[in-house]
């Protein structure tokens, strides 16, 4: 990946940012919403950053909102990049590279996803604990830049427990039953079978959807501590009688989106602050 352009892009977003955020937010499919919170924001759409793609799905606004989450200092992407949108890791991968130039140093990654174990409800949150990379791409294949990361990176805690600690002792405090679970990216951005969610559920996935590995493979490469949190959208194929649809997504993120809203606040506040 090119250091010329991540600092190109960084030195455009640093000239119009008023705050120096130390947490970034990556928000998913129909949770964008959160950045709405954020006061005092600077607004910057993505075709306006040098070097940043454009994002093209649905519940994706595309653009970066900086300013404070109640009293927090935060850099949020109100819509991310997919692999199955045709743009190569590095592409997709290209924001988080940005945030640690700018001195992000937290990383909290969001999205809906299909729950694979029955268990699991549409509308319920769940916090990754782990996650399986099942697409066949890696956002650090290549030459290796060392000035962005070493060549073999631990990946035996990618989800920080200290985040996770302290998104449960977010949730205990708002009453919120907080899920724990394995996520599994896989490239899309067909659903998956029925035959393919025994699969995962073999593999001992939790849930699956078609973000947030590439982002946080590339944001522990670049050490960063990394944290992610999945709105159980719907639930996997096959596992109840009925088809699926980019709507339903939507439509259930909207549904938990006070619950989901309080979580993040209160989260992100404890994490910089302290209880």
């Amino acid at each position: 990946m090119n250091l010329t352009s991540i600092q190109e892009a960084a030195r455009a977003v640093k000239a119009r940012q008023k705050v120096q955020p130390r947490t970034g937010l990556i928000l998913g499919s129909g949770l964008g919403v959160l950045a709405d919170e954020i006061t005092d924001a600077v607004t910057i759409p993505y075709g306006e950053i040098p070097h940043f793609p454009v994002s093209t799905v649905e519940g994706h606004k595309g653009q970066l909102v900086i300013g404070e989450l109640h009293g927090v200092p935060v850099l949020a992407m109100q819509g991310r990049f997919h692999f199955y949108e045709g743009w190569d890791v590095q592409d997709v991968t290209f924001p988080v590279r940005v945030m640690k130039e700018l001195g992000i140093d937290k990383l909290i990654v969001t999205n809906a996803a299909g729950g694979v174990n029955p268990s699991l409800n549409a509308g319920d949150l769940m916090l990754i604990t782990d996650h399986i990379n099942h697409a066949g791409a890696h956002p650090l294949r290549g030459k290796n830049n060392p000035d962005l990361g070493v060549r073999f990176p631990d990946m035996s805690a990618a989800y920080s427990l200290r985040l996770r600690e302290e998104a449960q002792h977010a949730a205990a405090k708002l009453g919120m039953n907080l899920r724990e679970g394995v996520y599994v990216w896989n490239s899309g951005p067909s659903y998956e079978t029925p035959a393919e969610v025994r699969m995962l559920q073999y593999l001992g996935g939790d849930a699956v959807g078609m973000s947030t590995v590439p982002e946080v493979t590339a944001a522990r490469h670049a050490g960063m501590e990394t944290a992610g949190i999945s709105c159980i959208s719907n639930m996997a194929a096959g596992i109840l009688d009925q088809p699926l649809s980019h709507e339903e997504v939507i439509d259930t993120t909207q549904q938990v989106r006070k619950e989901f809203l309080s979580l993040i606040r209160e989260w992100v506040k404890r994490i910089e602050k302290g209880d």
